[in-house]
């Protein structure tokens, strides 16, 4: 038993000394393509520990994020149901009115949309208010006055001591507001926090029909309570009667969800990295199976068996395995330290970096189970060497079976299934993902085989001789055409992809293009403001666009079914937000720009008779389970409304106009209880400022929203996003440039007979160096252009099926991306064979032979 035991071990020990002496002996064959694997594994290593570590962050500072325990909030005031919820709870700890209102600064000359916080109470009870003074904090409701953002204050000059004016009344600022819990720094770049006291906001005069208010109230909770079951007790109760609970577990969780798709995202540009790392690894390994069939023959002739020649270079592949998933796990983990500086303005706790072990064992064990499945097939070869090929002088193939290789194939689909989903976490997603992988790939090989087979088929026999030899090459036996067309195809493909998805998603958020559109609304305009907004407006020589009403109301029944049936309908398909939205609809005859009649018939004025005909928006229909001819009943304030869905419309909400989910007809809510939308278009800056102060010191209540500062924004937040995935997209790129040099490199030393050979019969160093040029040419142009083409298709079909938007190509990828790969590729191929060019041949066949 004894010896058994020894003999295995012996075994063993000889298979891992063979590995070592002949990895060691091939190590600069193999060490770009370990390279590849390092630069996968950091990428998703890096993104996934970052995630960890930012879905940890938020549920330990959610409490911090609310500054309560859980908040009861509604956007209207609290009906005796809520109310008595409330005080059944033992009443709330701190409340809070907020709206958006424009503020003015006397003795200043700019004004600012801000979000109006009345506070009431000690809030927040977790975390605090950063301000300047510290003791600003504490004072500014003892001393009545209110706390600014910091930002604000620094714009506009104003310092402490200074008046802000919002509606009726003027307080003096006490101190500069930092940070405080509740705010969304997006938000907040757009709308600043003021924070002033609870008794003063009835004051101001801006809670009238159609304000925007928001009512919160606070809550500390017993620690002991379970804030999951509390949640699923309480939040139906509330929503059936227009309000809502958020917990801070609640809130952490739909955080961590929202920053979880992008990084969804970017986990696949890394998978696409490591996946193209793999296929090099696959090429290398098949090409240095190849190199070694004599010293596999060598050692069966000894006595080595076929499993004892396959465990020595499984051993040698596992091990370089290991070596680049413990390289890149350490390289990702180094690398995760730049995402919170990336994103601090937009993620909304302080990220402290821990490394995760299971994060650690994910990367290594990935680029050993990676390393071996992608190695597999060409591995699978040296079972069927024979110590015949000692002995014989032409090279050949190994045979393989085909079932092993069917499984090793299947193998590897369905580790990228299950390793996407395990990203995705959809199956449809992963599916699809998986999809486009083998069509990308099937694609470009097939593009790569169809070129081989055309040059073949009519190969041009007049041409000269450095032209002919270079075409020859292409599909010459054991030519690289094909792995270098994925390699440089798949790479320029993902890029180019990432590039226009990154101008589909600008594309939606330019305004500056589009003369006709306004690009300032005035929202909260009472119906009795109107006409003097609108000349106030035209006093500065600017005209009004457009003058939309909104009628608030809520949907009562559908098809005859009350609201409340519904809800305790548990077979019900509507979803849920129809019930308890409040809609701001208007009336109008006439379909808008954004708006695309689907169903049915437009009708922009009521019948005399019959019911009153609606036309809804395509999402309201597939919400709301309606389509045209059902029965739909809205509480106008008060009043039942009896409609008919006329016809369904899609709409454009990527717009930044107005767009509605529920238009009326004319002749039906004329009278009804409403408020105004007014657009204009101001040319520049200055016009912006003197309208601004105009309509605030006349019409206080009045919101104005300049969308340059909006759209500022979104390119400030796409620029970061496009920033972080073309950070992610340079791994890809440099783990293509890799594997590219990688496989040119591989491809040397097939050419080394090849070149002795013209060199013997006279070919001169030049014209072997244009031979190579040419071959370089035609490979980088079809690998580019096949991958360009296939990132335009993509695109496309990402802008009609994803953003659904109209998708216009730039010219970039053709006139940068498409050359730069062109010279890329024959600048890594004449530099890997320069050496054998420049060499005597009978210096490069001792090198070989050696």
């Amino acid at each position: 038993m004894e010896d058994h035991n020894s003999s295995n071990k012996a075994g063993f020990s000889w298979l891992m000394k063979m590995a070592l002496r002949d990895g060691k002996a091939s190590s600069r064959k193999l060490i770009l393509f370990m390279a590849s694997i390092v630069l996968g594994i950091a990428a998703v290593v890096s993104i996934q520990s970052f995630s960890n570590n930012l879905k940890k962050n938020i549920s330990l500072q959610s409490k911090a994020l609310m500054g309560a325990d859980y908040i009861i909030d509604s956007d209207k005031t609290p009906n005796e149901r809520v109310s008595f919820i409330i005080d059944s709870l033992g009443g709330p700890e701190g409340k809070e009115i907020s709206f958006a209102s424009m503020a003015a600064f006397p003795g200043k000359d700019g004004t600012k949309l801000v979000q109006v916080r009345g506070i009431e109470g000690d809030f927040p009870f977790y975390g605090e208010l950063e301000t300047q003074p510290v003791s600003a904090a504490s004072e500014y409701q003892e001393k009545e006055g209110a706390l600014l953002d910091a930002t604000v204050m620094l714009q506009l000059g104003i310092a402490p001591g200074d008046k802000i004016k919002i509606g009726d009344i003027s307080l003096p600022v006490i101190g500069a507001l930092k940070s405080v819990p509740g705010s969304s720094a997006v938000f907040s770049s757009v709308a600043p926090p003021v924070l002033i006291p609870y008794k003063f906001i009835e004051k101001t005069g801006l809670v009238q029909t159609g304000s925007r208010i928001t009512y919160k109230y606070y809550f500390l909770a017993d620690p002991k309570l379970d804030m999951e079951k509390f949640d699923e007790q309480l939040d139906p109760m509330l929503d059936a009667n227009d309000a809502d609970l958020d917990t801070h577990t609640s809130t952490s969780e739909r955080m961590g969800r929202r920053y979880e798709n992008f990084g969804k995202f970017l986990n696949l540009v890394a998978f696409i990295a490591l996946l193209l790392g793999c296929v090099g690894i696959a090429s290398a390994i098949h090409i240095y199976i190849k190199e070694k069939l004599k010293s596999i023959a060598v050692l069966k002739c000894i006595g080595a068996t076929k499993r004892q020649t396959f465990l020595i270079y499984l051993l040698q592949i596992s091990m370089i395995g290991l070596l680049g998933g413990i390289i890149g796990t350490g390289l990702g983990l180094i690398l995760q330290q730049l995402f919170p500086l990336i994103l601090q303005d937009f993620i909304p706790v302080d990220v402290e970096i821990s490394f995760a072990p299971r994060v650690i064992f994910m990367g290594i064990l990935l680029g050993i189970f990676m390393s071996v499945l992608f190695a597999m097939y060409p591995l699978i070869g040296t079972l069927y060497v024979s110590p015949l090929h000692t002995l014989r002088v032409q090279d050949a193939s190994p045979a393989r079976s085909k079932k092993a290789g069917l499984l090793v194939l299947s193998g590897i689909f369905l580790f990228i299934f299950l390793f996407s989903y395990w990203l995705l976490e959809d199956w449809e997603y992963s599916i699809s993902f998986v999809i486009g992988i083998i069509v990308s790939f099937s694609l470009l090989a097939g593009v790569a085989n169809l070129f081989m087979k055309m040059i073949k088929k009519y190969f041009p026999s007049s041409w000269g001789f450095v032209p002919r030899q270079s075409l020859l090459n292409l599909f010459r036996p054991q030519n690289q055409t094909l792995i270098l067309v994925l390699a440089i195809g798949i790479g320029t493909f993902l890029i180019s992809t990432l590039y226009f998805t990154k101008d589909l998603l600008l594309a939606q958020a330019s305004l500056e293009d589009q003369s006709n559109s306004p690009n300032m609304i005035l929202l909260d305009v009472q119906s009795e403001q109107s006409e003097n907004v609108e000349e106030t407006i035209n006093s500065q020589e600017l005209s009004v666009l457009e003058n939309i009403p909104i009628v608030t109301m809520r949907v009562q029944s559908i098809q005859g079914k009350s609201v409340n049936e519904i809800r305790n309908d548990t077979t019900s398909r509507v979803n849920g937000w129809v019930l308890n939205h409040e809609f701001r609809t208007t009336y109008r005859d006439t379909l808008i720009s954004s708006e695309v009649l689907e169903q049915g018939e437009w009708i922009g004025k009521r019948p005399e008779n019959g019911l009153v005909p609606i036309s809804v928006s395509d999402n309201f229909a597939e919400d709301a389970k309606v389509s045209v001819g059902d029965e739909v009943s809205f509480n106008v304030q008060g009043v039942i409304l009896k409609t008919i869905v006329g016809s369904i419309r899609t709409v454009d909400w990527s717009r930044m106009q107005l767009n509605f989910s529920i238009v009326f007809p004319t002749e039906v809510l004329e009278d009804a209880p409403q408020f105004r939308v007014l657009t204009t278009k101001v040319p520049d800056e200055a016009s912006s400022a003197s309208l601004q102060q105009a309509l605030v010191a006349n019409f206080p209540n009045v919101t104005i929203i300049d969308l340059r500062q909006v759209l500022s924004l979104i390119e400030k937040i796409l620029t970061r996003i496009s920033w972080l995935i073309n950070f992610m997209a340079f791994f890809s790129i440099l783990t293509g440039i890799i594997v590219l040099i990688g496989a040119v490199r591989t491809s040397k030393y097939q050419r080394i007979k090849e070149s002795v050979l013209l060199r013997t019969i006279g070919a001169r160093s030049d014209q072997i160096l244009k031979i190579l040029a040419l071959e370089y040419l035609y490979l980088g142009i079809l690998g580019g252009l096949s991958g360009i083409l296939l990132s335009l298709i993509s695109s496309q079909l990402l802008g009609w099926l994803v953003f659904e938007t109209s998708f216009v190509p730039s010219w970039i990828p053709f006139l940068v991306l498409f050359p730069g790969i062109t010279l890329l590729v024959m600048a890594i191929g004449l530099g890997n064979s320069i050496s054998v060019i420049k060499s005597p041949p009978l210096v490069v066949l001792r090198k070989e032979l050696t």
